[in-house]
């Protein structure tokens, strides 16, 4: 009876060393205010409402140093500390020793957001603001919103976003990149060792987009404004484009050594060596397409 009874305190002792400490805090934060946020490993889920203030929410790890929440109403910051390993080894290596953090924000729709993480997955929904930026290591992202301007950066970790946003700028390497909604200004994607698919809605077209890729492939579908531009360029991946028959553009395309097509358009070979190329115009050709490939197919299909 006794070794039982000593059995389960002993068990309630090490479940409550590793349990993390609640975090349930509130700021005020401006309409447009902007707010910074930083968690080295675990979970970032930000969500907007109508409210002048920004709630905290979620778990700090065990191990974890505290919670900072610094700043004003128009500029705030709250930031995961994690302890310092001896030897000055900094914050990255103190947090091999703690716990993940989960953290849950709720804050204003139109507030401008910059968010960095380490080994921590981010979700962010809802926001408005002037600027989202985020930047994670080893962690995926998912983004769904109306910022003015989208910057985005990843290492080894997946991105899903849908946006409808005038300017969008995404870095990802080792990871694949679903981007979705309407995007009607300036696009520019880059990727290492992951695939880029981008969807652009049906009632608008896009006036810059620019995608480049190492060992990944590329689809996108999209309209293109009168006197827009498409540039893509890969090495080991290929390239499609899928355009609507009302599309008024040049599309010049060349592969080193992959295959081209696209609607229509006669493809040239030289005589000698390697090598293809393309240049045909649909309907005025006010706007620009251009491919480029090195070991990879590319291929525009307009209908």
């Amino acid at each position: 009876m006794y070794h039982r009874l000593a059995c389960a305190v002993l068990c309630v002792l090490a479940v409550n060393a590793h349990a993390g400490t609640p975090i349930q805090e509130s700021r005020p934060l401006a309409a447009r205010g902007e707010l910074t946020i930083d968690n080295l490993k675990g979970r970032i889920q930000v969500r907007a409402w109508d409210r002048d203030e920004v709630r905290i929410e979620g778990t700090l790890g065990d191990g974890v140093e505290r919670l900072d929440i610094t700043g004003d109403a128009s500029d705030l910051a709250v930031r995961v500390r994690y302890p310092k390993r001896a030897g000055g080894m900094g914050v990255f290596k103190g947090g091999e020793r703690s716990e993940p953090t989960e953290l849950r924000l709720t804050v204003p729709r139109r507030v401008s957001l910059a968010i960095d993480s380490v080994s921590a997955d981010v979700d962010v929904e809802g926001v408005a603001g002037g600027e989202l930026a985020i930047d994670a290591v080893s962690g995926s992202v998912r983004a769904v919103g109306a910022p003015s301007d989208a910057d985005i950066e990843t290492v080894s970790g997946d991105i899903t976003a849908t946006l409808n946003s005038p300017k969008v700028d995404i870095d990802s390497v080792s990871g694949d990149l679903v981007l979705r909604g309407r995007l009607d200004g300036e696009v520019s994607v880059e990727t290492v060792a992951g695939d880029v698919d981008i969807d652009v809605h049906d009632a608008v077209r896009v006036r810059s987009l620019k995608a480049a890729a190492v060992s990944g492939d590329v689809r996108v579908r999209a309209a293109l404004a009168a006197g827009g531009e498409m540039e893509f360029e890969t090495v080991s991946g290929d390239v499609t484009v899928q355009l609507p028959r009302t599309t008024s553009t040049r599309v010049e395309a060349s592969s080193f050594s992959g295959s081209l097509s696209a609607t229509g358009a006669r493809v040239d070979k030289p005589q000698r060596g390697p090598g293809r190329s393309i240049d045909h115009r649909y309907g005025s050709g006010e706007g620009r397409i251009e491919i480029e490939t090195f070991s990879g197919d590319a291929q525009v299909v307009v209908e």
